[in-house]
């Protein structure tokens, strides 16, 4: 599998039926700024990004209309949390996502 030029070809990081699936670390809650209730939610004294349907409730998507191809768009991509800024294109952990994912991800998208 090759790794995409763009992210948003692929979204697959994003999805997860775990609420807990990303922790907020540090800062990340603060960055939010006045919407960080709207993205994020604690448990206990732990802050997460809110999921919602099995997928992070800042991605969005679209279908390109002449390809058909799913463009994947992150609503807070600047005030994105650590472990999304960490995780690299391309990297060994970014791969596993993929390989493990697509297909669920391109299923639910186009369903």
């Amino acid at each position: 599998m090759s790794t995409p030029a763009d992210c948003r070809a692929c979204g697959a990081c994003c999805f997860s039926d775990s609420p807990t699936y990303v922790r907020l670390l540090g800062d990340d809650w603060s960055l939010l700024g006045p919407e960080a209730e709207r993205w994020a939610w604690f448990e206990a004294n732990r802050a997460y990004l809110r999921m919602e349907a099995g997928h992070c409730a800042a991605l969005a998507w679209s279908h390109d209309p002449g390809s058909g191809a799913v463009r994947f768009h992150c609503s807070i991509y600047d005030r994105r949390p650590t472990l999304c800024r960490e995780l690299g294109r391309g990297s060994p952990e970014c791969e596993a996502e993929r390989e493990r994912k697509q297909a669920e991800v391109l299923r639910r998208v186009t369903a």
